[in-house]
């Protein structure tokens, strides 16, 4: 603990921690030094001044799907980081997932962001920033950046036994959205007792994630597009970016109960998100969201291929 509080005080001071030189010989940066550039980030987005933070001389920025120069968007009007934090490292790749909220004066917004490390520079940085305006039509649920609580278990490292390899987590995770995409009721992969679910700092699935999957609820989500973006192998999260993509077409359906249902989707409409799940003993766990409403079939300038 002792060791954990001194690298975030670090982090704070602004202070850059040297990397180390991997069996290749190349400079990486473990989970520790990853953490502590993600706590002088935030530092350096608060106070609008990069120096603060390890930043490569060329940094590629997007914010909500589009490519911005760096620094601009919501670095330059936000006041304050309302937290709590949840920060997550892939050290493999240099990768840094965060999970926070902000006030930009009077308006609050949930923060979900990625940021690339190589050699001890941040290179990438990834914003996706819903506000109540960027969730307004149609509306999905936003929560009160006051009350924002994370599942305690997110942070928490799995047990050698709990683990599993890289692939098969990406693969785990992944079906929920093969679960999502045209739901039938069908499930395509295993979901936790436990699990539940975050969205905009709003619980959304408080009877557990499989509850509405297995009645067909979202029988209107025409396709899931996603790539995985982060893996914290040591705690089991992995974090995709992606669009849910309503074509407007199915309005009314039946749920596998038979009760009517009546879609709220009756235009195409996207939702872009970047979406964060725990993987423990081969099932999903908790999942934590942020998103916002796109332009129909909305591309990330992340991905190459579309």
């Amino acid at each position: 603990m002792k060791k954990l509080l001194s690298l975030y005080a670090l982090a704070l001071a602004g202070v850059v921690l040297p990397v180390v030189a991997s069996a290749t010989g190349r400079e990486s940066c473990d989970a520790s030094c990853l953490s502590a550039i993600a706590g002088q980030y935030r530092a350096a987005y608060v106070a609008h001044d990069r120096s603060k933070a390890p930043f490569a001389a060329q940094v590629r920025f997007t914010e909500n799907m589009a490519e911005l120069p760096f620094p601009d968007g919501s670095w330059d009007v936000v006041t304050r980081e309302v937290g709590p934090v949840l920060t997550f490292t892939d050290p493999a790749t240099g990768g840094i997932g965060i999970y926070t909220a902000i006030m930009m004066r009077d308006t609050p917004a949930f923060m979900a962001i990625r940021l690339k490390v190589e050699h001890g520079r941040i290179t990438q940085v990834e914003h996706l920033m819903a506000t109540r305006r960027a969730v307004s039509g149609p509306p999905t649920p936003i929560g009160d950046v006051t009350k924002l609580v994370h599942d305690p278990e997110l942070a928490q490292p799995l047990t050698p036994a709990q683990q599993r390899p890289r692939a098969e987590l990406i693969r785990i995770a992944d079906g929920y959205y093969d679960t999502l995409a045209r739901n039938d009721g069908t499930l395509h992969t295993k979901f936790a007792a436990n699990c539940h679910r975050i969205e905009n700092g709003l619980e959304t699935a408080a009877d557990g994630c499989a509850t509405r999957f297995k009645l067909g609820y979202f029988r209107f989500n025409e396709r899931v597009r996603r790539e995985p973006i982060l893996v914290d192998e040591a705690r089991g999260l992995v974090m995709f970016r992606g669009f849910i993509d309503h074509k407007g077409t199915v309005i009314d359906y039946t749920l596998t109960d038979g009760t009517r249902q009546v879609s709220p989707f009756q235009e195409p409409h996207t939702w872009s998100f970047i979406e964060t799940f725990k993987v423990v003993n081969g099932e999903v766990g908790p999942v934590e969201a942020d998103f916002i409403g796109s332009p129909y079939y909305q591309t990330s300038p992340w991905t190459k291929q579309h």
